[in-house]
């Protein structure tokens, strides 16, 4: 029974061991200067310097924006595999997916007249 197990063990444990020799080995011939460490901690996003100080807030607009779109976006992927089998369904699936996008609909058309969509 061990045969079997025995070519996933080598493999971890060959695997395991060269990250830990790339890890010894970039600490010990690798680059040591305090620039370079000052460098690597400092903000960047975008491809430029971040001017954002330490205690820098996000608005809320920002927080509600990003978790509207995330519920939107996942509540738009159920539709994919219905669409994908739409034959296999019938049109039961398809009556049952028009009522969704149509509360769908109203629950954006609610968060947009709450103005919840504009930035503040």
């Amino acid at each position: 029974m061990l045969r079997s197990y025995l070519p996933a063990l080598v493999f971890i444990v060959l695997g395991a061991g060269i990250g830990a020799l790339f890890a010894v080995l970039n600490g010990v011939v690798g680059p040591k200067t305090q620039a370079r460490r000052a460098t690597k901690h400092t903000p960047y996003e975008s491809g430029m310097p971040s001017e954002v100080r330490q205690g820098f807030r996000f608005g809320i607009s920002f927080y509600l924006i990003a978790m509207l779109f995330i519920l939107f976006d996942i509540e738009v992927i159920f539709l994919y595999p219905v669409a994908v089998q739409l034959r296999a369904f019938g049109t039961f699936a398809l009556g049952e997916i028009i009522v969704f996008i149509v509360l769908l609909f109203v629950a954006f058309v609610y968060v947009w007249r709450r103005g919840a969509l504009n930035w503040r």
